[in-house]
């Protein structure tokens, strides 16, 4: 399609001037504020919560009340328009939607609450140059609350979690994927997701491909489990058992069950994060989603007993306990790694800080939020320590969602030092945040406002994937594999890989939770 350029708005002695800036054609789905747009018969208002941006455009209750945007395309082509809205009434407000000089009338209707959004879409076709996208309100009734526009360049309206499936898939065999590793693992549980949302048989074989290397036809499987990080491929394990009823696959995942009845802990009961002698006694935020959900998931798929269900809510709270920052606009937000007393010191160690390395790494809290969140999935209601677990996401997603970008919608490789000119902004903790905070909404858990977070999260995510010339998938910004430290340099200046698998796993998590 060419290139398209979204728009930005400058005000200029009271005017409103609208400045195009490009963006891919490759990318995903570009955001226009309606706010920023032409309004006719109607204000901007910022009273109900939810909304994108710094407002809404309420339209007023009569018939051509509108709102019009100016998209500048290099080609012409078909897009994809997704118009945000919410109408608390019952009585749907129909508007036709004008594009290159063709008009769609679309149903607008109630969405039960001023503050619940949902999206209208429809296929237009644009023309080279400047098009002008109208939305216009044809009943007494007027228009809904209109809150955004977004226009999805790709051709068809990509389901991008099957295209980054499908690029992976064609650059990597089963064998060629990696290793009996946790980004493999993360990876592939996020095509399972794909999988269970598609039903595509070839994207389950490939799984089941990728395991049968390392577990044999009896369950035997060769890895010591040593480290939490050497425990989160087990997911994959018991989404085959689940999928396929094959007992081989619940014996090696029995494997992982078992080494955690003596695995070593803290003198609280945290398990460490490896067995090595250089990290004893140490607990890193990452550690959590390693083993946690993958015990709490074994309890419920496959044998639960009063340690499956014990267990997993009490880790997060010992790490919880040892990692929360407590004081100032940081509060809620976890340091990435704790040393307790007593045994050999990490070089990090911050004694002032609690014994942590003094630094709040993204990812690191990224893994801790979909931990809590996983876990929440898959323990009972009744559960004793769910709202305890509620509670920490009632700390963690104010949090996040006060040291999100606002220019881009994602989180800073060091999320509190946005104004650091070495720090840059990491897309697979943004993922990983914009799951954490989209589903908490989606359970009540946090107030419905801060789904205005996790979308502007999702469009930030998104505007970091594209399409290369050979039709594949390309993921940027995403770090790679990081040791804990208490210098800001060092995470500074991690690797960014293309098509990293942290970053490939946790945006199609991310993904099959926002595009539903």
């Amino acid at each position: 399609m060419g290139r398209l350029r979204a728009i930005t708005a400058t005000a200029l002695g009271g005017l409103l001037f609208l400045q195009p800036v490009a963006v891919s054609s490759a990318a995903a789905a570009t955001l226009y504020e309606a706010e920023n747009g032409t309004i006719s018969q109607g204000v901007v208002e910022s009273n109900h919560a939810g909304f994108t941006g710094s407002g809404f455009v309420n339209l007023d209750n009569v018939a051509g009340s509108s709102v019009e945007w100016t998209i500048q395309a290099a080609d012409p082509g078909p897009v994809t328009l997704a118009l945000r809205y919410a109408n608390g009434t019952a009585t749907d407000r129909p508007m036709t939607v004008t594009a290159g000089g063709t008009g769609t009338t679309l149903s607008f209707p109630g969405t039960g609450a001023w503050t619940t959004w949902r999206t209208v879409t429809v296929r237009v076709t644009l023309a080279a140059g400047a098009n002008a996208v109208k939305a216009t309100a044809t009943t007494a009734n007027g228009g809904p609350n209109l809150d955004s526009l977004s226009v999805d360049p790709s051709s068809t309206g990509t389901d991008w979690s099957r295209a980054m499936v499908d690029s992976t898939m064609a650059r990597f065999s089963p064998g060629t994927l990696g290793g009996w590793s946790y980004p493999q693992g993360l990876y592939l549980w996020g095509q399972y997701l794909v999988y269970q949302r598609t039903r595509e048989p070839r994207y389950l074989q490939y799984i089941k491909d990728w395991a049968d290397r390392f577990v044999d036809s009896s369950g035997g499987i060769s890895q010591t489990f040593g480290n939490l990080d050497s425990m989160q491929a087990g997911n994959v394990l018991l989404a085959l058992y689940r999928e396929t009823g094959q007992a081989r696959y619940r014996t090696a995942a029995a494997k992982i069950r078992t080494r955690l009845n003596t695995y070593p802990r803290t003198s609280d009961g945290g398990w460490w994060h490896s067995t090595s002698t250089s990290r004893e006694g140490q607990l890193w935020g990452d550690g959590v989603y390693m083993a946690d959900p993958f015990l709490a998931r074994y309890g419920a798929w496959v044998a639960a007993d009063s340690f499956t269900s014990a267990e997993p809510a009490k880790q997060l709270e010992i790490y919880w306990s040892h990692l929360r920052r407590t004081s100032g606009q940081a509060a809620g937000l976890l340091y990435h790694a704790y040393d307790e007393p007593g045994g050999p010191t990490a070089s990090w160690v911050k004694p002032s800080l609690g014994n942590t390395n003094g630094i709040s790494w993204c990812r690191a809290m990224g893994w801790f939020g979909m931990a809590v969140t996983d876990i929440l999935e898959l323990i009972p209601a009744d559960h004793p320590r769910r709202a305890a677990l509620i509670d920490i996401l009632r700390e963690l997603v104010p949090a996040y969602a006060r040291w999100q970008d606002p220019a881009t919608g994602r989180w800073w490789q060091v999320v509190t030092e946005p104004s650091n000119p070495s720090n840059w902004t990491e897309t697979s903790c943004s993922a990983m945040y914009t799951y954490t905070i989209s589903r908490a909404v989606e359970r009540g858990y946090v107030d419905a406002s801060y789904r205005a977070n996790a979308e502007r999260g999702y469009q930030g995510v998104l505007a970091q994937v594209s399409l290369g010339s050979d039709g594949r998938t390309n993921l940027v910004g995403v770090s790679e594999g990081t040791n804990a430290s208490d210098s800001l340099a060092y995470y500074f200046g991690r690797g960014r890989p293309v098509n990293d698998f942290h970053g490939l796993g946790a945006f199609l998590i991310m993904n099959e939770q926002l595009s539903r």
